[in-house]
């Protein structure tokens, strides 16, 4: 006799079935704080994502980030204005590009 365990169907990415690596909750603006949209070249999946996120959200006063790989968009809400050299250098760690702001 033999157990077999069954997993739920990610779609989207090997992350989650929301198609990304990095907790998406929280994200929301509604937390207050200033929202800015960064373009990024370079990621293409759910991993992509978490490894933008990951590094964008260590840097100090962020409270949220939301990384979107099929529009090259990271929504960033941080207690204040962030320093956007503070935002490549995070971006470069993740292994990705930086833009600019999204227009």
């Amino acid at each position: 006799m033999t157990a077999e365990t069954q997993l739920p169907q990610a779609t989207g990415s090997c992350c989650s079935p929301s198609g990304s690596c990095h907790d998406s909750a929280g994200t929301d603006a509604a937390q207050g704080g200033v929202t800015t949209v960064y373009e990024v070249t370079g990621m293409t999946c759910g991993h992509c994502e978490g490894a933008v996120s990951e590094e964008i959200s260590g840097i100090e006063g962020v409270t949220s980030v939301k990384a979107v790989a099929s529009t090259g968009q990271v929504t960033v809400v941080s207690q204040a204005p962030l320093d956007e050299e503070a935002v490549r250098a995070a971006v470069d760690e993740a292994g990705y590009e930086l833009a600019g702001r999204a227009a």
